[in-house]
């Protein structure tokens, strides 16, 4: 992927019903370049599909946090296997550094959030956590497909 694919993708993400004539003009290429372009991207699987991210889509737990989680010795993929199995968890990232886990948690009410938080810090094999709750999502451009 070259930075001509990278810039087209960026448009995309700005607005993925942006037309080839307008991604043309935006990147100063021909259509059929622009075209075969994003065939190509298709066809390598970099770009796996085009949707439509709602309001909704970012806030469905009006609760969401990011919770950093360190774990002891081994018990890394223990530890992980049992982050799966909370529904409240939407994603679970494992990450270098001081952390190992970071988890994004999903719940309708502080008293959910504070009960799942519980739950998880009772884990054997978790040393240390620590939690921030999301404000606000000024920008995202993750949907779950």
């Amino acid at each position: 992927m070259d930075e001509t694919d990278k810039k087209l993708i960026t448009l995309l993400r700005q607005n993925g019903r942006r037309s080839v004539s307008d991604l043309a003009l935006e990147t100063g290429l021909a259509r059929a370049t622009v075209r075969s372009r994003l065939e190509r991207l298709e066809a390598d699987g970099d770009i796996i599909g085009y949707t439509v991210i709602l309001r909704a889509d970012a806030f469905e737990a009006p609760v969401r946090a990011m919770m950093l989680i360190e774990v002891t010795g081994g018990s890394g993929d223990r530890v992980g296997a049992y982050l799966g199995s909370f529904p409240e968890l939407t994603a679970i990232h494992k990450t270098n550094g001081k952390w190992d886990f970071i988890a994004e948690i999903g719940t309708d009410s502080l008293i959910q959030l504070d009960t799942v938080l519980e739950k998880i810090r009772r884990i054997p094999g978790i040393s240390t956590s620590e939690t921030n709750i999301l404000l606000a999502t000024p920008k995202s451009t993750h949907a779950r497909l």
